[in-house]
């Protein structure tokens, strides 16, 4: 039985621990810069706190990074050097070149690692995923998301300020508009170039919001609105596909509201997912052991997770010039 040892011991933890207590796996033990929050996970879901880093990746088999994201790449290229398998939680980093090195690191130990983009593993969006892959929407021109939360903190802690300080957290297009960019990628391929709006400069972190529009080489286009500016408690994910022949949406002010119609059918065909069996976190992870077992490829590349941070970058170039942004001329230093 694989040992999985977690790196932080935040909310995304929890829920990872929480998934991983229903999975063939032992929940070694946690290792956060916080001892007592270490200690309290480890009362609470089992394992040990361990002293350090280096404890923690020696005695365990999976390393799950599950830290904010500026403090992803030791973790994870710690782990790699070891050559022990990784979850890391998205972003993989906070800049495209962090991530590169990342992955040249994984390359390198012939280390595997699986970036938890967990919206692909949304029942919702894995079945309109599969519809525009079986082509019964014909040539995809347009796909349309929407995901708005209210601030994801309501206190002073050191949490909620990371959040609110740009440099570290990216704003709401590298917590939450990512989610639709990795998505909206995995649907209509490669991004050609990306224009946006959004309240980067306005100086109210807690009500960032974008407008983000994206052309695939395809000749697709995508649109994105992430929003912390919502009413808190009341969250919204929508997502809406169009193609040659029919289209695709769902709406979670909707519940059960999966359908899809084509030119071919007169009426629409609805799927309502069964979330218990579902549950996104438990299924990502269920997926990575599979495929540590089976030797299959990661639904998510560690190349993907590269990309959704590329064109984060460029959509955050794009707000703060007001110009358009073409992928293949993007330089992050710029």
């Amino acid at each position: 039985m694989l040992k999985v040892g977690v790196i932080g011991a935040g909310s995304i933890a929890q829920l990872h621990a929480q998934c991983w207590s229903r999975l063939p796996v032992e929940l070694a033990g946690w290792f956060d810069i916080v001892p007592e929050a270490a200690r309290a996970s480890a009362r609470r879901w089992g394992g040990v706190p361990f002293a350090s880093l280096d404890e923690l990746i020696d005695r365990v088999d999976v390393v799950d990074v599950c830290t904010n994201v500026t403090a992803h790449p030791e973790p994870v290229k710690a782990a790699a050097q070891a050559g022990k398998a990784i979850v890391c939680e998205k972003p993989l980093a906070r800049t495209v070149a962090e991530c590169a090195e990342i992955l040249r690191v994984c390359e390198a130990n012939g280390t595997r690692l699986f970036v938890a983009h967990v919206v692909r593993f949304f029942p919702e969006f894995e079945e309109a995923h599969r519809v525009v892959a079986s082509g019964a929407l014909g040539q995809p021109g347009m796909i349309r998301t929407v995901r708005a939360f209210g601030f994801p903190r309501t206190d002073s802690s050191p949490s909620a300020r990371r959040y609110a300080d740009f440099a570290q957290s990216g704003g709401v297009v590298m917590d939450v508009g990512i989610h639709d960019i990795d998505f909206q990628r995995w649907c209509m391929g490669e991004v050609e170039r990306v224009f946006a709006r959004g309240l980067l400069e306005a100086g109210i972190p807690r009500y960032d919001h974008a407008l983000i529009c994206l052309r695939f080489e395809s000749g697709a286009i995508g649109h994105i609105e992430a929003s912390w500016a919502h009413r808190k408690g009341l969250p919204r994910t929508h997502l809406e596909i169009a193609g040659t022949e029919g289209i695709v949406e769902w709406d979670s002010r909707q519940p059960g509201s999966m359908a899809w119609v084509t030119e071919a059918e007169d009426a629409p065909q609805h799927r309502t997912p069964t979330m218990d069996s579902d549950h996104p976190y438990w299924a990502e992870l269920a997926h990575f052991l599979h495929c540590l077992e089976s030797g299959a490829p990661f639904r998510v590349s560690p190349e993907d997770a590269l990309m959704a941070v590329k064109v984060s970058q460029a959509v955050l170039r794009s707000i703060r010039t007001g110009r358009p942004v073409t992928l293949s001329e993007f330089q992050e230093a710029e």
